[in-house]
């Protein structure tokens, strides 16, 4: 099937299910399934949840409260810190298993607050080629994936957010601040906002996507960037690989490297593959 016949297929997957919670992130892909599922059930009939958390920066929050007004969406948004799940601080491989259960368990109660029978979420075909437990949770307690279901790939998702007129038909691709660590290193609420006050380093100086990923702990604790591969030559600039340089070291690295690969989605899934 061809984009658009996916594209049907998703509507007339959604179009039965009478009214729907989405689980709203603000990102491109729960923003296209929100759009779609509010035209095809009628905004009425469809909420948007949104977890605040220290996994996500407050400008995806406020991008998301901004995008659910301008399409005229009811948006429910509650406090989360996955820190307090057990287990989760240590940040073993199921990681992202046991955030998922716990967001969607919360959300599930919403749903039965407002007597709606089903929540959607946005992962798309693509997420099925990465190691993603995340998954297992949402089949567990009954989430659908609609995207995924109509083999919607990112590439897809753009071009139909293009067509529709979405202002995050462009918006770089984002993932939880919690999937920058390496697996089994402790997470704390400080190194997250490390994570986070590095990225807006990058932000403002112009890189449009792009990851801060870390290894160790301490003294020695390594900031590693990933820009686009277009983008590698500019960060080594000098007068640019200096001033990033300078900025982050200042927040507690006590190196910062550059990724020469660049960018990608899942780069510290890329062992567990291997060894897989």
């Amino acid at each position: 099937m061809n984009v658009h016949e996916n594209y049907s297929k998703l509507i007339k997957n959604i179009s039965p299910l009478g009214s729907a919670i989405v689980a709203f992130s603000g990102g491109v892909d729960s923003a296209l399934l929100l759009k779609v599922t509010s035209e095809a059930l009628s905004s009425s009939n469809v909420i948007a949840v949104t977890a605040r958390s220290a996994a996500y920066p407050d400008r995806e929050f406020r991008e998301s409260v901004d995008f659910c007004t301008d399409i005229g969406i009811r948006h429910i948004f509650f406090d989360s810190d996955e820190l307090e799940i057990e287990g989760f601080d240590q940040n073993p491989k199921n990681r992202c298993y046991l955030c998922k259960k716990h967001l969607f368990s919360k959300i599930l109660e919403i749903a039965r607050e407002y007597d709606i029978d089903h929540v959607l979420e946005g992962s798309n075909k693509d997420d099925e080629g990465d190691y993603r437990p995340g998954m297992q949770a949402i089949a567990e307690l009954g989430i659908k994936s609609p995207l995924r279901e109509c083999g919607l790939t990112k590439g897809d998702i753009r071009e139909l957010s293009r067509e529709l007129g979405l202002n995050t038909a462009e918006k770089p691709s984002f993932a939880c601040l919690y999937s920058r660590f390496v697996y089994g290193e402790k997470l704390t609420k400080k190194r997250v906002v490390m994570v986070d006050d590095a990225e807006k380093i990058l932000a403002d100086a112009g890189f449009k996507q792009y990851r801060v990923r870390v290894h160790g702990d301490g003294d020695n604790v390594i900031a590693r960037i990933e820009v686009l591969p277009e983008d590698i030559t500019r960060l080594a600039d000098e007068k640019v690989r200096t001033l990033i340089y300078s900025k982050i070291k200042t927040l507690g690295f006590g190196y910062v490297t550059m990724d020469l690969l660049g960018y990608r989605t899942g780069s510290m899934n890329e062992t567990i593959l291997t060894q897989s």
